[in-house]
């Protein structure tokens, strides 16, 4: 298609993509995606295609593209006010009134929310949260937080490093020393395959164990975790893992940061993981879900039990000194409060659930059998298909051979877009929430192609 711009070749010169190949996007080996819309489950770039976008952009536009709700709020809060800071308790309307709606939603036990701008912000507010209590309590050597290898919590220097994924630290001089990682609750990738889901369980737990008693409870300040592993591979936990998990925690006084930039606001069927599987956590990160990504905001809730010690905290010190210029925005504010309202009126966290639950049950019947699918697994709407090369001795195909990076492109040559997810050849599926029963089935019927078409 002729085009009178330049937009291709000034992308390739000038922007610096995120997890990217930046050499080949540069020498143009890596293909170009500008997309320019989208209703519902479906995205259109500039050249005319339409996609079924099975990943929800990053699972993160829930409620589906182009909703008018969420665009006209945006549009109203930016000509009524575009901007004011929420530093020594200024406010507006929508920031206060999302924050109503956040705790109207939370766990009974949490207390308030901060707001930043992304997942990996607020796990930076999180883990400075949490050294500041320590040190209001007179536990200055309580700092350690103990992570999962295969979790994912950002990007940024502490964050990167929290994220237990190689890609992320990989020359960029991390993990920082105060992180420590232990077993990812992964069992189709269990050392010992001959153990059970219980006896996989008891392992996690003792290896939690063994670190906490090697380093010492008294610098161990927190413990990270996903409800379900996201980017390390979609990996719900194995059964009675999250109870097991937090009855440690409790018993050595380690505080629990649920992080929900996933799952939080309706991915699993359930308005937050932590509800799904019943953790108690002292602090939850929230994001994607919040806005739908219309906006870029996040947050991060804080229980009672923390809430007192930084109120302490204030009256012994002064002021908290923490704060992003772009806290509760109120234009990001102004799309969580519309994209929530949208979330209870079209009724999309049941429909996470229930269509959520058919399309892991149809890609298991109809994929479960083939010789080179090792595992299927989802919860809510979240699924993950995993590939190996002998099923029987759960033998992988070497890196190089990128099955994973190809299903996904073969995928996408039919119309619908999937995720090769990283350290593992593992297509990744979280559709936006109002995904029907027919576009599930297409979702399964494409995939079926796709995989017959690279492994036969």
């Amino acid at each position: 298609m002729l085009r009178n711009d330049q937009l291709d070749q000034w992308d390739r010169e000038n922007f610096f993509h995120p997890s990217t190949h930046l050499a080949e996007f540069a020498r143009g080996e890596l293909a170009q995606r500008i997309i320019t819309g989208g209703t519902n489950c479906h995205i259109e770039d500039r050249d005319g295609n339409r996609m079924l976008d099975a990943f929800a952009g990053l699972y993160c536009v829930n409620v589906g593209y182009g909703r008018q709700d969420i665009a006209d709020a945006i549009a109203a809060q930016a000509k009524e006010l575009a901007f004011y800071h929420s530093y020594v308790g200024h406010g507006t309307e929508a920031s206060i009134t999302l924050a109503k709606m956040i705790m109207d939603r939370a766990p009974d036990h949490m207390s308030k929310v901060y707001f930043g701008l992304s997942g990996s912000d607020a796990n930076e507010t999180n883990i400075k949260l949490i050294w500041y209590y320590n040190n209001i309590l007179g536990r200055p050597e309580k700092k350690k937080i103990i992570s999962r290898w295969r979790g994912y919590h950002g990007s940024g220097l502490m964050t990167g490093s929290l994220t237990g994924l190689e890609l992320f630290h990989k020359k960029f001089d991390l993990p920082l020393s105060q992180v420590i990682h232990t077993e990812a609750p992964y069992y189709f990738r269990r050392d010992d395959l001959g153990q059970s889901e219980a006896q996989f369980v008891a392992h996690c737990v003792a290896e939690l164990e063994a670190m906490i008693d090697r380093e010492g409870a008294d610098t161990i300040a927190a413990f990270i975790g996903e409800p379900v592993l996201g980017t390390g591979g979609i990996v719900p936990p194995p059964q009675g893992y999250w109870p097991a998990i937090q009855e440690v925690l409790d018993r050595h006084d380690i505080l629990l940061i649920a992080d929900e930039v996933v799952t939080g606001f309706g991915r699993l069927g359930t308005m937050f993981g932590s509800e799904h599987y019943g953790i108690k956590p002292d602090l939850i990160t929230i994001a994607k879900g919040l806005t739908s990504a219309y906006a870029p905001l996040s947050g991060s809730i804080v229980s009672d039990k923390m809430w007192t010690v930084l109120e302490q905290g204030t009256d012994e010190n002064g002021p908290i000194g923490h704060g992003w210029t772009y806290s509760a925005h109120p234009i990001g504010a102004a799309a969580g409060v519309a994209n929530l309202k949208l979330l209870d009126e079209l009724n999309l966290v049941n429909n996470a659930g229930s269509v959520g639950t058919y399309l892991n049950e149809q890609m298991a019947a109809a994929l479960g059998d083939h010789a080179h699918v090792g595992d299927i697994r989802g919860e809510g709407m979240i699924c993950a298909v995993e590939f190996v090369k002998d099923r029987d001795s759960r033998t992988f195909f070497d890196v190089t051979e990128k099955v994973g990076p190809q299903v996904a492109a073969a995928l996408g040559q039919l119309g619908v877009i999937a995720r090769a997810m990283p350290q593992g050849d593992i297509l990744g599926f979280a559709p936006p929430f109002c995904l029907t029963q027919s576009e599930a089935d297409e979702v399964v019927t494409k995939t079926t192609d796709a995989v017959k078409a690279v492994l036969g």
